[in-house]
């Protein structure tokens, strides 16, 4: 029987993932999106972030509400990773899912930096984007996800002066590394195969 990753392994085994291409110094970083890291595609995060003054990025759900979720809307996650972690069920079931691999920090990290976007208040701003940092960021944090150095490192300075944005470029890393890594996993998982399963179940009772 093979022997199952403990949470230090899986959380080796998706670092690899997160590094980009070497990037000359000085040179500004291409916009990127969630599919790929030389800006060559229009995905709905890149245009938000190109975009940016007049409209919200496309990680900033100010509204985001349960809705009654029928059997299409759940096959569409196949289709949209995206759709997926706009549906609060969605959400939730991908988390389950993170959780027996040991990477439920990531989702949690991705949820805390939508919450500190949407702040305004300065204190309350320095508030959350310390404790992000202490769980999530800092080495000592059991909670702590895989950055690159130079996000690491950004992030670092912009402790002096934390900002409602100031996680952005590491909150698209983990978005990355969950849409690459764990995404493909979890459509191919029981959890996701039994929810459809019930769905379909309860669609033909009905």
């Amino acid at each position: 029987m093979p022997r199952s990753l403990s949470g230090v392994e899986m959380r080796k085994r998706q670092a690899g993932h997160i590094e980009g291409p070497p990037q000359a110094p000085g040179q500004p970083r291409p916009n990127t999106c969630c599919l790929c890291w030389c800006g060559c595609c229009k995905c709905l995060w890149t245009e938000d972030r190109i975009e940016r003054s007049g409209r919200e990025t496309c990680t900033k759900m100010d509204s985001i509400e349960a809705s009654d979720e029928h059997l299409e809307d759940m096959g569409s996650w196949a289709r949209s990773f995206e759709m997926m972690m706009r549906s609060m069920e969605g959400r939730e079931f991908f988390r389950e899912f993170l959780r027996s691999e040991y990477s439920e920090e990531n989702l949690l990290f991705w949820l805390a930096c939508e919450e500190l976007k949407k702040e305004t208040n300065p204190a309350t701003v320095d508030e959350k984007a310390r404790i992000i940092y202490e769980d999530y960021v800092s080495i000592l944090s059991p909670k702590e996800v895989s950055l690159d150095s130079r996000v690491r490192e950004g992030i670092n300075q912009s402790l002096a002066e934390p900002s409602n944005l100031m996680y952005e470029e590491a909150q698209l890393q983990i978005y990355t590394l969950m849409h690459r890594d764990s995404f493909p996993r979890f459509l191919n998982s029981s959890v996701y195969r039994e929810l459809l399963a019930t769905r379909r179940r309860t669609c033909l009772d009905t």
